[in-house]
């Protein structure tokens, strides 16, 4: 056999493994995030009224994925479990000020934020209309995201953290594994999820600590899990966090 030969067989058991074997043949392999302290991190994606709140602007497309995956509170757990751990605790936030809604062009999701003021802020340098407002963290979130610890990145504009300092924020404090958590699922969580991965990151992702919208025909949260199964190093549970912090806790 020659190498081609070799090289057209080897594809075609290995698209056969994926496409066509049995489902015994099929299945993914499994990866894991071994935390460790000094090296892992708590990345929550916005925090924010205008998702979690049934006050918010969104509450009408993703409140049932929010209640039914308990978000609000795992998500709580989640910054309890970080203090806890000494696990360093980073907030990527989403923020529109009046000049981001002259942008002269965005996808649907976009122009649906900017329409119904998702996240507005008066400006950068002024709080003014902040507090409680759709931009304002869950109030059960300010003792932990307002300690002078958690680190607040700059805010990220559509979905992903290309255009916020988050990686910087990890890099500067020797952070290589993330456990991920935040709104919503398909889009800034799965956003920064790929971003993550791009630069090197190992990435867990908490699954009952996020949510989605479900609009007729669309299942963002259903489309998020299926993603990541398939790229993040590990999908998690709240509970599975604790078990593996505590786990390393007694370890030491």
């Amino acid at each position: 056999m020659n190498h081609l030969q070799k090289a057209l067989a080897t594809t075609t058991i290995a698209i056969g493994l994926m496409f066509g074997a049995p489902a015994a043949n099929a299945q993914l392999p499994k990866t894991t995030v071994q935390f460790d302290r000094g090296h892992t991190a708590l990345v929550v994606i916005d925090p924010q009224i205008d998702f979690l709140s049934p006050k918010g602007v969104t509450w009408g497309v993703v409140g049932k994925s929010v209640e039914a995956n308990h978000t609000v509170e795992n998500i709580e757990r989640l910054f309890k479990l970080a203090k806890a751990n000494d696990i360093p605790v980073f907030v990527s936030p989403h923020y529109y000020y009046p000049w981001d809604h002259k942008w002269e062009s965005g996808g649907p999701l976009e122009v649906l934020m900017h329409k119904i003021g998702m996240f507005d802020r008066k400006g950068p340098l002024t709080l003014e209309g902040f507090q409680n407002s759709g931009a304002d963290w869950m109030p059960q979130y300010k003792p932990y995201i307002d300690d002078r610890n958690t680190v607040v990145a700059s805010p990220h504009k559509v979905y992903g953290p290309e255009t916020n300092d988050l990686v910087l924020q990890l890099r500067k404090r020797g952070i290589t594994k993330v456990i991920l958590a935040g709104m919503s699922a398909n889009l800034c969580v799965e956003s920064h999820l790929r971003y993550l991965l791009e630069q090197g990151f190992e990435v867990a992702v908490v699954k009952d600590a996020t949510a989605a919208a479900q609009l007729p025909g669309m299942d963002g949260y259903a489309a998020a899990i299926t993603n990541y199964q398939m790229i993040a190093n590990a999908v998690m549970t709240t509970e599975e966090v604790k078990t593996a912090l505590d786990g390393h806790k007694a370890g030491e």
